[in-house]
């Protein structure tokens, strides 16, 4: 009875070792919007949670809901129009800022307070398409050069982060800024700041 048992054992102990050297990867389908945790570091979630969260405060402020009042007042109901820049990443991890950029844009576009105009490579990009169609596309089709819509604000932010960390402990603090300029003016119309991605990471006792 005892050899049966120890045989029993031994096969699952087996099935359990080759299962765990298998190279095939396990894979599950999750929601697009789950948020999974996986090294404690920066994600899309944190993006995108930080990302409405800060063009709410922004668009709500009250500084900014009556400029967007008197500007759409002043110009036959037209809304202000906002470009995104440039979010600085002055933590000690690699972020991919564009990912927050891209999130900001999506915020602003969905909120419907404001009208947004493409910039950085977009931008580029369509310019470059202009200047080609002048060339190549028939008259009655070629877009007109220098008809771009202006902005009139333009969001700017940076992403720092503080590590707190002892032993196999660390606590992750992210804090998002940004801010909301008058182009003409240089008035700065906002600022916020988000600091509620926060993690607690506990490293294994021991790591392969």
């Amino acid at each position: 009875m005892k050899r049966y048992l120890f045989i029993s054992v031994a096969c699952v102990l087996l099935i359990s070792i080759f299962a765990a050297c298998s190279s095939r990867p396990t894979v599950r389908r999750v929601e697009a919007d789950t948020v999974v945790d996986l090294s404690g570091r920066w994600n899309d979630s944190d993006a995108r949670l930080v990302s409405n969260s800060l063009i709410g405060d922004c668009l709500n402020s009250p500084r900014v809901s009556q400029f967007i009042q008197d500007y759409a007042a002043q110009n036959n109901g037209r809304l202000p129009v906002s470009l995104v820049g440039s979010f600085r990443n002055n933590s000690s991890e690699h972020i991919d800022t564009d990912i927050i950029s891209r999130a900001m844009e999506v915020a602003i576009v969905n909120s419907g307070r404001m009208d947004f105009v493409a910039g950085g490579d977009t931008r580029q990009e369509l310019r470059a398409e202009r200047e080609d169609q002048q060339w190549n596309a028939s008259e009655a089709t070629r877009t007109a050069l220098r008809n771009e819509t202006g902005a009139i604000l333009l969001l700017t932010g940076t992403v720092n982060s503080i590590v707190d960390q002892s032993g196999r402990y660390a606590v992750r603090s992210y804090f998002v800024t940004a801010e909301l300029t008058n182009i003409e003016t240089n008035t700065r119309m906002w600022m916020g700041e988000n600091s509620e991605i926060k993690k607690t990471i506990r490293q294994p006792l021991f790591r392969p």
